[in-house]
């Protein structure tokens, strides 16, 4: 078969589907020690960060660039409506390019945790190939206000951005696309335990 028919018939949606599947199914969450957690362990310690932040009032700040902004401007949605979150990306046009272009583009997010983020707030850094600098330097600089934070990343398992978070998830797949729905489907999955609780 050509190569070019193959191709074709691997774009097929339900081949796709069928792939996309075994990349979710196959999702690996570390904790902050670098250790191998269960996607259930992994997923019932975020629940318990998000609850106890929700208790306290802490603010949840989301950061991606791209599609991951994105995924975060989504995410943001779903834990401000169904969660009771107050929750923030950090992605605003003005505020990103004033920080962008006085202190770099790798130290903009960074930049404005510096002024907004508090001890026990906490950060999801989202990034496909956790290589983006910029997103490594927001997980760093939320760690050092005394934030708690959580990395969501895909491509190479040793990639940077998954040794900086409290709980790690990655995704094994180098298809933006599936690395991208799949960190969605993560979040909203957190988002939609809390509203389940919220409404029990």
């Amino acid at each position: 078969m050509p190569i070019a028919e193959q191709e074709v018939l691997n774009m097929r949606l339900d081949a796709r589907v069928a792939e996309f599947q075994a990349v979710v199914a196959a999702t690996r969450f570390t904790d902050g020690r670098g250790q191998p957690v269960s996607t259930e362990t992994g997923i019932q310690k975020v629940l318990d960060m998000l609850r106890d932040l929700r208790h306290r009032k802490g603010r949840l700040y989301l950061v991606g660039n791209g599609g991951s902004a994105a995924v975060a401007s989504h995410s943001v949605t779903d834990f401000m409506n169904v969660a009771d979150i107050r929750a923030t990306t950090l992605h605003d046009p003005s505020l990103f390019s004033c920080m962008a272009n006085d202190y770099g583009y790798e130290a903009a997010f960074a930049r404005i945790l510096s002024t907004v983020a508090s001890k026990g707030d906490m950060l999801i850094s989202i990034s496909s190939s956790g290589k983006s600098k910029n997103i490594r330097n927001a997980a760093s600089k939320m760690r050092e206000v005394g934030g708690t934070v959580i990395t969501l990343s895909g491509f190479d398992p040793d990639n940077p951005l998954r040794q900086l978070g409290d709980v790690n998830v990655w995704l094994d797949s180098q298809d933006y696309g599936f690395v991208e729905i799949g960190h969605q489907f993560v979040l909203h999955n957190l988002a939609d335990r809390l509203r389940l609780e919220k409404n029990a």
